[in-house]
């Protein structure tokens, strides 16, 4: 069975090389390859290209010349993708596949919170499903990285994946944005929802194309950017009758009592409001080699991303700050709780059980039962190497799963690739060795080829922002 094609702009791949996101604000990044200019309207579409998604409450079908984000910007802003959700995700110079005549759904599911105003939905568990009309019989499904929405992969995972002929299924995980921590009655609530989108979607995706062609897909892959990666291991583990196979990219660790968010990030608020320093740092888990790094994380990623965390499984631990909102400007959304630099000596307090009990509820085991390959950068400055990827494959191997298994930790890569300028000659992309992964994973479930052993993946020399050997290839050996 070969479902995957390989496009002529494919990366250098292991066969022929012997081969947020927790997402806050965006960074200045340029939309990559757009390709020639096309026509925005729709093709023409029969009775017949309408899609039937099982479950959805609203679903609308469109035929277009090109499902691809090249394609996509030439409609009008926001009617088939969100630029602003994804332009900060890539590095500048990335060049996307285009071309790619399809459908494309967009509708919801059945919900009550409605942070997701796209369309003018004002309607939460709200997704996205593209068939390309030169369907290989294939599914690849993601949920959102960060708190964003359903387009948020759209040029990290979308263009590569129709471009081999696969169908794409997104959903915004049933709620986003900053705020997304008042969803639900009990702690932990809205992100227990994410598994239930993601489930939802593969479901009724699977559902969509057996309607439409007779058959289900041949193969289901999982892919995920960050919490879209905590996605890719929760459902290997707990849903794995669903999929074939899924790439983890760096993926959040969620476990009970840590490591975990709750036990580094504290630190790097202290480091923030001038009460740390870098040896401090250091023993926490960021990098030595990161620095240049954490300015642009301290303004953005480290205090949001400690507060609104803490607010979804310890609402009681300070509930003035943030409150019912995150902030309604930039600067209080990624403005931190002082109460927070103090947050890691509570959460290693007996006290502190109901936070532990509550990141249980959600919290990853290692046991996948499908095959995963895993990546994450070296460099990572939100969700460090130490303490996340490296624990997960320990706990994977700790469940003689590992024979499932593969990790390769990305010399120079960090957390979001429209970093790289900061430091080019240190940094390097992420987005190829995804790329290269997600064609190992495929000819490991459809060829029996494996992929090669885990390891470090070494950088090559170059400047991370310019060098198109960086830029636009990875071996992962």
């Amino acid at each position: 069975m070969h479902l995957r094609r390989r496009p002529a702009w494919s990366l250098v791949t292991l066969g022929t090389a012997a081969a947020l996101a927790l997402q806050a604000a965006p960074a200045a990044a340029h939309q990559g390859g757009r390709g020639p200019e096309r026509d925005p309207a729709p093709r023409a579409c029969t009775a017949d290209d309408r899609v039937e998604v099982p479950g959805a409450e609203r679903a609308d079908t469109a035929c277009l010349p090109d499902i691809t984000t090249a394609g996509l910007l030439t409609a009008p802003a926001g009617q088939y993708t969100d630029q602003t959700d994804w332009v900060s995700l890539h590095a500048p110079g990335t060049t996307n596949p285009s071309g790619v005549p399809g459908l494309q759904v967009d509708g919801y599911f059945p919900d009550t919170s409605s942070f997701n105003t796209t369309h003018g939905w004002d309607h939460d568990s709200q997704f996205v499903l593209r068939i390309p009309d030169d369907w290989n019989g294939g599914l690849v499904v993601t949920g959102a990285p960060g708190n964003r929405k359903q387009y948020a992969s759209d040029f990290l995972v979308s263009d590569s994946v129709l471009a081999q002929g696969f169908a794409y299924a997104s959903t915004d995980k049933g709620n986003n944005s900053p705020d997304f921590y008042t969803d639900g009655e009990q702690p932990a609530d809205a992100v227990a929802e994410w598994h239930d989108r993601v489930t939802q979607l593969a479901v009724a995706a699977k559902g969509a194309l057996q309607e439409r062609y007779g058959h289900a897909p041949q193969r289901t892959y999982l892919a995920g950017i960050s919490n879209g990666g905590y996605l890719v291991r929760w459902q290997l583990e707990n849903r794995p009758e669903l999929y074939d196979g899924g790439v983890d990219w760096e993926g959040t660790l969620f476990t009970p009592d840590g490591p975990n968010l709750f036990t580094y990030l504290p630190t790097a608020v202290r480091y923030s409001l001038g009460q740390a320093d870098a040896e401090d740092m250091y023993a926490a888990g960021f990098a030595p080699g990161s620095e240049a790094l954490w300015p642009y994380h301290q303004q953005v990623y480290w205090g949001l991303t400690q507060k609104v965390y803490r607010a979804e499984f310890d609402p009681a631990y300070d509930p003035t700050c943030p409150g019912a909102t995150a902030g309604t400007t930039l600067a209080a959304i990624v403005a931190p709780c002082p109460s927070d630099a103090g947050y890691d000596a509570w959460f290693t307090d007996p006290a502190s059980q109901p936070v532990h009990d509550a990141l249980a509820r959600i919290s990853l085991t290692g046991e996948i039962d499908k095959p995963m390959l895993t990546l994450h950068g070296t460099l990572d400055t939100l969700l460090p190497i130490s303490t996340d990827s490296d624990v997960y494959a320990e706990m994977v191997a700790d469940q003689h799963r590992d024979w499932l298994h593969r990790y390769y930790r990305i010399e120079g890569g960090n957390h979001v690739d429209s970093l790289v300028g900061l430091d080019p000659e240190r940094l390097r992309p992420m987005l190829p060795c995804f790329r290269t992964a997600f064609d190992a994973l495929t000819a490991w479930v459809e060829d029996r080829e494996k992929p090669p052993a885990s390891t470090t993946v070494p950088r090559p020399a170059g400047n991370g922002a310019t060098d198109p050997a960086l830029l636009d290839t990875c071996a992962l050996s």
